[in-house]
């Protein structure tokens, strides 16, 4: 070793200051967005709908969920545990931290590296050495000596043609689609325990229904035994009669299990054994809330899924930078100092220094074509993620579409639907009074019932359609959610 010279000095600094003057490089396309199908308005969207309110500085309220449109306390409490104890919520947010760390992982590459080593030798002439701390002489003559030593070593390979920065390029893009994936996977589950909760709201009102129904049945029939006592009526009025009792008995059993069934998934949606769970018995909502619908164009910014497919899309974009970075040659800088003496409490000397700098440059002149393969690879799955992204986007608008027609038919036909009830109750109240009266047989009765049943059923299923039908098209505009989060 030699001592450090000032012309070795400026060798090495001079490297560095050339490597450094190229890192402004980057081989590979820059990424831009490609252009995804939009419409400037959405074919389904009524003329008079609400439409988001855009943030001011004044504006500071926290609005809350997305779900608090619906105003109640039993969702609002459910979905609360959705983030915190939902197991497939939990695997993406463990995906998203493992991306974080990929991307450090990345990062930490395009630092120096520093190695520090400390070493005692002791060695006699003519015989062996023995590199330990407390070794001693070989015993095969000659005088002994001792050597420490004390040495750190730094390297690093400048990333002159930017294949390192597009590889932290690539991982910031995978962490941000894990990060999208996350917020996805949050807003399915959120959308599904609601769109379940619904379910199960409309299980309870059919309950309660049916249990009003086979009340009206049990009265029915109690007449209908009391007049065939009386003469006016015949077996056959009583058979029927006892007929549509049970009937409706068996439809309200049969209720039990769906409810069962939707309580069991909102358990498992929040993280607890169907055991742990009951909620509490009550009425469907009477009422669909509006959904502030924004242009189309901000569908972009909004859908986690849509912005999951746009961010691979970077993600591979940067991969055929480094693809490409594999022509160049690989640049490596490498540094040692340090001291080597005797004795142990004199090592730390100028006259015991050591140094040395180096650098190195290593190309493959040939491989059979391989990278060439490789760059084509990589702008193949490029390829593949924008057709990816253009389908994603309209897969979602045909989503949303979907929902705006389904709640815009939905409401007409509950309004049409309200009316048949109302004629249906009007009806079966009028029979039942004849029959009462004795003017018709009971088989008018049990028409009017059936029929009014059957209304009420109808209207119903349609009150529990719209509902869902609101969740599902909150799910597609991304339920609050924005890229900004990213």
């Amino acid at each position: 070793m030699q001592p450090l010279s000032l012309s070795g000095t400026l060798q090495f600094c001079g490297v560095a200051a050339l490597s450094f003057a190229l890192l402004a490089c980057k081989v590979g396309p820059n990424y831009h967005r490609p252009d995804a199908p939009v419409p400037t308005a959405y074919k389904e969207l009524p003329p008079d709908a609400p439409a988001w309110k855009p943030s001011s500085p004044q504006d500071g309220k926290d609005r809350g969920p997305w779900w608090a449109i619906y105003d109640d306390p039993e969702l609002d409490q459910l979905e609360r545990q959705v983030n915190i104890s939902n197991q497939n919520v939990k695997e993406f947010e463990a995906e998203y931290r493992q991306a974080v760390a990929l991307l450090n992982e990345a990062k930490a590459q395009l630092y120096p590296s520093l190695a520090i080593t400390g070493a005692a030798q002791r060695g006699g002439g003519g015989g062996g050495t023995a590199a330990i701390s407390s070794a001693v002489g070989s015993g095969t003559g000659g005088a002994t000596h001792t050597e420490f030593s004390f040495e750190g070593a730094v390297s690093w390979q400048p990333d002159i043609w930017g294949t390192i920065r597009r590889q932290v390029e690539s991982r910031k893009a995978g962490m941000q689609v894990s990060r999208a994936d996350l917020a996805n996977a949050q807003l399915s589950a959120q959308a599904t325990l609601a769109a379940d909760y619904f379910n199960l709201r409309a299980a309870d009102s059919l309950r309660t229904l049916l249990a009003q129904s086979v009340s009206l049945d049990e009265r029915a029939l109690a007449i209908t035994q009391n007049q065939f006592k009386s003469g006016t009526a015949t077996s056959g009025d009583v058979a029927s009669a006892q007929a549509q009792l049970q009937a409706t008995q068996a439809q309200l059993i049969a209720v039990e299990q769906q409810r069962g069934t939707f309580e069991h998934a909102v358990a498992m949606l929040t993280g607890h054994v169907p055991s742990d769970l009951t909620v509490p018995q009550a009425p469907l909502a009477s009422k669909v809330p509006a959904v502030p619908v924004a242009v189309p164009s901000t569908l972009l910014e909004r859908n986690p899924s849509i912005a999951a497919a746009e961010r691979q899309m970077q993600e591979e974009n940067a991969l055929i930078g480094v693809a490409i970075g594999a022509y160049f040659p690989t640049i490596s800088l490498s540094g040692l100092g340090g001291f080597a003496g005797d004795p142990l409490s004199k090592l730390f000397n100028l006259g015991n220094r050591i140094w040395s700098v180096g650098a190195t440059a290593s190309d493959t002149v040939f491989q059979g074509g391989s990278q060439v393969a490789a760059v084509a690879l990589a702008r193949a799955n490029y390829d593949q993620f924008v057709a990816t992204y253009r389908q994603t986007v309209l897969s979602t608008f045909q989503q949303v579409e979907d929902e705006l027609l389904a709640l815009r038919v939905l409401q007409q036909e509950a309004e049409y639907q309200a009316e048949a009830v109302k004629s249906a109750q009007l009806a079966s109240d009028i029979a039942l009074n004849e029959f009462n009266s004795g003017t018709v047989i009971y088989t008018t009765v049990i028409t009017a019932i059936q029929t009014l049943l059957a209304d009420q059923q109808t209207a119903l299923t349609i009150q529990q359609n719209r509902l869902v039908a609101s969740v599902t098209l909150i799910e597609a505009l991304g339920g609050g959610w924005d890229t900004s989060q990213l």
